[in-house]
């Protein structure tokens, strides 16, 4: 149910062209933020609004978007956040 939530909530934000979410949760069983029910995620978007920010402000960004779910829902999220064209860098 998180995984779906933090996938409508970065649709809704950014449009992103790519949106991949991977939920590591289950590796981290017994760990001190699983125990309080915090999941461990890392996201890939590729989105527009990150054409020209830094990896902080892009960060901020998707933060933002989730709001109250990084204060319990989530405890661990891997970003990588880029712009259409950082994406496309080394394809033929």
């Amino acid at each position: 149910m998180t995984s779906e939530l933090i996938r409508q909530l970065l649709n809704d934000a950014f449009k992103p062209e790519l949106l991949e979410i991977i939920d590591n949760s289950a590796a981290h069983a017994g760990h001190t933020g699983a125990r309080s029910g915090g999941g461990h995620y890392h996201v890939t978007i590729v989105a527009e609004v990150f054409e020209g920010k830094s990896l902080v402000q892009r960060h901020q960004l998707i933060y933002n978007a989730l709001g109250d779910m990084m204060k319990q829902q989530i405890h661990a999220l891997g970003i990588n956040a880029l712009s259409p064209s950082e994406e496309t860098k080394g394809r033929f």
